[in-house]
């Protein structure tokens, strides 16, 4: 299920910035005593009492400002309040109301969004429930008092917020139903491939980098199989994004590959692997969903006999976080090799399905370390007592060992591709946990 996205917006310098870094727990936006100092939007996960969310962090808007740049701004921050399903609307509470607050009160109510009053900068809590009566005039429920550069209240806040999200409808997310999200930067062939497969243009296809800018549901049956399709938007390098709605791709593009059981990462074979398939694929590689790579327009590839190998050897090379990732060579246009890039995603979501038992799991790790015994490390030895497997999506095993501080990264690794051999786990990523006997 795609998360929810929540966005912060306000006037400038209200400490939206601030709130958003204390949220997530890192300092990701730019936070400095000078207005507009955030631009372009920024999200981040935020998890809180088990509920996941996506916060985006917006600019500073000035509706009645005409310089160019504080227009852009407003147009970025417009498209998140649209997106979201709840908006934070922050003001200042050592300032008071203001006439920009106003302006920025009248759009959101617009918007028909549920809409969370925040007041800010409140250090003296013994004065908050007086300073809130000021900010009723705005038109929304009642404030709620916090300090972002402090902590204070901010857990009340998440408990809020969390409680005013809405339910998600599951309706492309039901049981009958394969996700597979097919990503990669712009004018690779996502939308052809799918228009190949659905057998009629029902995605738009242009030669013209960008064409696709939300990500598009399709549904159709192969096989017997239902699967939905989601053509997602081209992720471009940050320098060539100059459209303000192509910024917020990069956000649809990562919610669908959260609600996608695969990822289909297509590369154009005519470029190679390049700095931004990196950085796509990174994030599909990050959910622990399966993955396959298609090396499209293969067509337009002159060929020899060890080229495809080459070519793959290649890609391993580049991308050695996903050597775990089966490569296929098609052209959507011909529609050559289409039907195994299908089988392999069938495949690669059984294996991030799989669960091994675990008295073979524990027979395979005993066998792999007599084998091949855990380095020492100051003169203490890693002891593995027992693994089983906690989870799926991607497989998740926990082993108790002795001292989790006694593993190193190399032996990590050596039972990693251990269980790979013994199991496959094709197109999965797995994980495994270290944890303490006692």
């Amino acid at each position: 299920m795609a998360k929810p996205v929540v966005a912060i917006v306000g006037r400038p310098n209200v400490g939206k910035s601030t709130l958003f870094n204390r949220l997530a727990g890192n300092r990701i936006s730019i936070v400095e005593g000078e207005p507009n100092i955030t631009r372009d939007r920024v999200y981040a996960d935020i998890s809180w009492l088990n509920n996941a969310f996506i916060m985006v962090d917006t600019g500073g808007l000035e509706p009645s400002n005409d310089d160019l740049i504080k227009n852009k701004i407003k147009y970025q921050a417009e498209i998140a309040m649209n997106e979201a399903e709840l908006i934070l609307f922050i003001v200042d509470g050592k300032s008071g109301i203001t006439t920009i607050d106003q302006e920025i009160a009248q759009l959101l109510r617009r918007t028909n969004k549920k809409v969370i009053l925040v007041v800010n900068k409140v250090d003296d809590f013994s004065n908050a429930e007086q300073l809130k009566w000021d900010f009723y005039s705005l038109g929304f429920d009642e404030p709620v008092s916090i300090s972002a550069e402090h902590g204070k209240n901010t857990g009340d806040l998440l408990d809020i917020i969390v409680d005013n999200l809405p339910h998600i409808p599951n309706d492309n997310e039901r049981d009958d139903l394969l996700n597979i999200a097919i990503i990669g930067k712009p004018n690779v062939g996502k939308s052809s491939l799918v228009n190949y497969i659905v057998g009629d243009e029902r995605v738009i296809v242009s030669d013209i980098p960008g064409t696709t800018r939300d990500a598009i549901d399709t549904i159709v049956e192969k096989n017997g199989v239902k699967y939905n399709l989601i053509d997602t938007a081209g992720l471009r390098r940050k320098s060539r994004v100059k459209e303000a709605v192509e910024y917020y791709s990069v956000l649809r593009t990562i919610r669908a590959v959260e609600r996608a059981e695969a990822s289909l990462m297509l590369i154009d074979a005519t470029e190679g692997i390049t700095s931004q398939d990196k950085k796509i694929v990174g994030y599909a590689h990050e959910s622990g969903k399966a993955i396959v790579i298609g090396v499209n327009k293969w067509d337009l590839v002159d060929k020899d006999n060890k080229l495809m190998e080459d070519y793959r050897d290649e890609i391993y090379y580049q991308l050695k976080f996903l050597n775990y990732a089966p490569i296929t060579f098609i052209s959507a246009l011909t529609g050559e090799r289409v039907d195994e890039v299908i089988k392999l995603l069938e495949y690669s979501i059984d294996q991030n399905n799989m669960r091994i038992k675990t008295g073979v799991l524990n027979e395979v790790l005993e066998e792999a370390i007599l084998l091949r015994e855990p380095p020492a490390v100051k003169g203490r030895r890693l002891k593995l007592y027992y693994a089983t497997q906690v989870g799926i999506k991607p497989p998740t095993f926990v082993l108790f060992v002795n001292n989790p501080d006694l593993m190193h990264f190399s032996y990590q690794r050596y039972l990693d591709n251990t269980l790979r051999k013994a199991f496959g786990f094709i197109g999965t990523s797995i994980r495994i946990k270290l944890k303490s006997r006692k």
